[in-house]
């Protein structure tokens, strides 16, 4: 049976967003202190790209922004990346990340996928230090949105795991 996901609900298993329509994009989050990196997966959902990032602000305010580049892109759902601690457990900061999420779906009117985050940010500075050799005022300008652009195309390929369909067969 398939499940359908209304726009307001708030949802934390990635695989519901295989019951989206196709077509439809994912908008990919990754909230810092004082910015939120923006990323956008293409129409297939199976790539994604840095789109920018907002001023991280008042919730409704910043809620309003992320529908209106929803609506703008055709983007159904969000992928919102959540810092859990080394070890995979939910710290301070991983359940404040939760808590911003339920709140921002509701406001947005968005349904939104938590995908763990641990080190994209750390692992977008590296490529960014070693392969495109920019400097740290290039690389501030970008790294939230490629840190948004990592963890949504991690987000992805799981959902492209997910979809496909399991061979139980043996050659």
């Amino acid at each position: 049976m398939r499940r359908t996901i209304t726009a307001a609900m708030t949802i934390s298993n990635l695989s519901d967003f295989l019951h989206l329509a196709p077509g439809l994009r994912l908008l990919g989050l990754d909230p810092g202190a004082k910015l939120i990196g923006v990323a956008l997966s293409d129409v297939g959902r199976r790539l994604a790209t840095p789109y920018g990032s907002l001023r991280r602000g008042k919730l409704r305010a910043n809620a309003a922004e992320i529908a209106a580049i929803a609506a703008r892109e055709g983007a159904a759902g969000l992928v919102v990346g959540v810092p859990l601690s080394l070890d995979g457990s939910t710290g301070p900061a991983a359940q404040a990340a939760r808590d911003w999420t339920h709140a921002l779906a509701a406001a947005a009117g968005l349904p939104a996928a938590l995908w763990d985050e641990r080190l994209s940010t750390a692992a977008v500075q590296r490529m960014l230090v070693g392969e495109a050799d920019l400097s740290r005022a290039k690389r501030a300008e970008v790294v939230d949105r490629a840190a948004a652009a990592w963890m949504l195309q991690g987000a992805l390929d799981r959902l492209a795991q997910l979809a496909a369909p399991s061979s139980g067969a043996s050659p």
